[in-house]
């Protein structure tokens, strides 16, 4: 049944074939957990729930549980409750082909399709092509200061009211989750997520790594920030990863001039700010980005990135020789490294698995 596209919004989220849908992406690969094996023996009613919830304007967001994850970096997690992810995956299934429409092509971060190895083969390709050209390149890397901690409630809903007038119910729906009442996200500027108790935490500002609302929603904001350089700016060499920014020229002080308008731009429009890692530098001599070491005409891993992939290449290894885990999950692991390693000059490191690397378990060598 395919749902009238002057359906309400609010409407087209609670209908029970875009729930039903959500419930399945939700519940994908996690079948086998008892929070979504308790949902699906009473769907019907778990369903129903859900949708009355939304209609009448009583959903009310669940409560977080928290915990670190270290990779790529120590950041703090916050997971809803499967009900909620239902919630979540709802929205995302109406919303995000129209937002993800509206962007920018060079921005690569959780999108279908893109991401980063392709994010680094776009940087690859532009330095290779402007390594042809006359003269000296120059790149502007920046990078927003605490990006998910630091979002302004406030500037991101009138982003949303803006891009979806008159859906009232739908605002309301945002508003719930951007501004829950019961948990803060926020950080104080400067500030890391180990370093501020709860109670320190800030209201008015931040979204909560882990939901899918917040990935989709962190595109949304930072996309004033693309259109602005793309449009204003007319920068043609720019690409984005979330919050992590390159721009090439041949013009170091245009360069300069474009961080200073960028940075003005994400004060005084995005309430946000860069850190302290932005950067200038020759395009030849290499530029460090989202994980690689991007060079013309090839790139490489960064010497951080390497030394993680081979803890974490031990670190699996001894626990498939323990028993802990299966070879379905050493292969999974394995693959995904393999896949990064060919698109970057790695024989040093492909060299070192081969002489440090094997899976045992009960005599038999994999």
């Amino acid at each position: 049944m395919n749902i009238p596209d002057n359906t309400p919004l609010l409407l087209r989220i609670a209908s029970w074939e875009n729930l039903l849908n959500a419930f399945h992406e939700a519940a994908s690969e996690k079948w086998y957990r008892a929070d979504v094996a308790a949902f699906s023996a009473n769907l019907g009613e778990e369903l129903i729930s859900i949708q009355n919830d939304l209609i009448w304007h009583t959903y009310k967001v669940g409560r977080y549980r928290e915990f670190y994850v270290y990779e790529p970096k120590k950041r703090l997690i916050m997971a809803l409750s499967f009900r909620d992810r239902v919630v979540q995956w709802a929205i995302y299934l109406q919303i995000n082909q129209e937002l993800d429409n509206g962007m920018i092509y060079h921005s690569y971060g959780c999108r279908v399709g893109k991401g980063t190895t392709r994010a680094a083969a776009k940087l690859q390709d532009w330095c290779t092509l402007v390594d042809r050209k006359p003269g000296r390149w120059y790149y502007l890397k920046l990078d927003v200061s605490k990006y998910f901690y630091r979002v302004d409630h406030e500037v991101l809903l009138a982003i949303m009211r803006r891009k979806y007038p008159g859906e009232n119910g739908f605002h309301w729906l945002m508003d719930e989750i951007v501004n829950c009442d019961h948990t803060p996200f926020g950080l104080p500027a400067g500030k890391n997520a180990d370093e501020v108790p709860p109670w320190e935490r800030l209201f008015e500002v931040g979204m909560p790594i882990g939901n899918l609302t917040s990935q989709m929603l962190a595109n949304v904001c930072l996309n004033e920030l693309d259109q602005y350089v793309k449009h204003e700016l007319h920068e043609h060499f720019f690409v984005r990863y979330m919050d992590d920014m390159v721009l090439l020229s041949d013009d170091p002080q245009r360069l300069n001039e474009d961080r200073e308008l960028i940075e003005g731009f994400l004060n005084n429009k995005l309430h946000l700010e860069l850190n302290g890692k932005t950067t200038i530098g020759l395009v030849k001599r290499g530029i460090t980005y989202v994980g690689c070491r991007v060079y013309p005409g090839y790139r490489k891993l960064t010497k951080k990135s390497a030394r993680k992939m081979k803890a974490r290449m031990k670190y699996i290894a001894k626990e498939y020789e323990q028993g802990l885990i299966d070879f379905e999950a050493v292969d999974a692991t394995m693959q995904s490294y393999f896949g990064l390693m060919k698109h970057c000059n790695t024989h040093g490191l492909q060299l070192w698995i081969s002489k440090n690397i094997t899976f045992k378990r009960k005599g038999a060598v994999l």
